[in-house]
């Protein structure tokens, strides 16, 4: 039994020190991503061109086991236009960046909107959300007054901010179990 115990224990410190490691990594590529906005904005337009050509190989895949003709047409209709959304913004990646730019625009206002709606209505804590309601509308506002200047860094300076956010806080929950594992371990050994 004991070494069933310390295996997990060892799985356990493993997974802690996975952790932190992966939060650092991810902490660096957020950093890395906030460096070179205009770049990393690219490259996430050109992976959605090449998820929206996978789907459309999906779509047109699953057009044959889709039961009746009018769901296979359906399907094939989806795929066809997952291929040509795709492969407009794999041969032309900025305006694939420039769509993705007004997404984000409309995103923040639709969340500025719904989370002012929500504090006026007394739904949760109406402060907090009227403040993030209110930073969300002045963030669209800021990118569509910037547009299409904006459309060069926002999507890769938000994408940067995420992972570099993202990376400290899982850097700093591995810690945090690290060290509550470390003061728990003494504790259990004297029971």
């Amino acid at each position: 039994m004991a070494t069933d115990s310390s295996s997990t224990e060892s799985m356990q410190e493993q997974l802690q020190r996975g952790g932190v490691v992966g939060g650092i990594l991810l902490a660096l590529l957020g950093l890395l991503a906030l460096f070179t906005p205009f770049i990393t904005g690219l490259a996430l337009s050109v992976l959605l061109g090449a998820a929206l050509v996978v789907g459309a190989l999906v779509h047109v895949a699953a057009a044959f086991s889709a039961g009746t003709v009018s769901n296979a047409v359906w399907q094939v209709a989806l795929g066809i236009i997952y291929g040509i959304v795709g492969i407009s913004i794999l041969a032309n990646p900025v305006l694939g960046l420039t769509t993705l730019t007004v997404l984000v625009i409309a995103f923040f206002a639709v969340e500025g909107v719904v989370q002012l709606v929500w504090a006026i209505t007394g739904q949760g804590s109406a402060l907090w959300l009227a403040a993030s309601g209110a930073v969300s509308l002045l963030l669209a506002g800021m990118l569509l007054v910037g547009f299409p200047a904006s459309a060069l860094w926002a999507v890769g300076v938000l994408f940067g901010i995420n992972l570099l956010v993202t990376g400290v806080s899982m850097a700093m929950h591995g810690r945090a179990e690290q060290a509550a594992t470390g003061a728990e371990t003494p504790a259990e050994t004297m029971g």
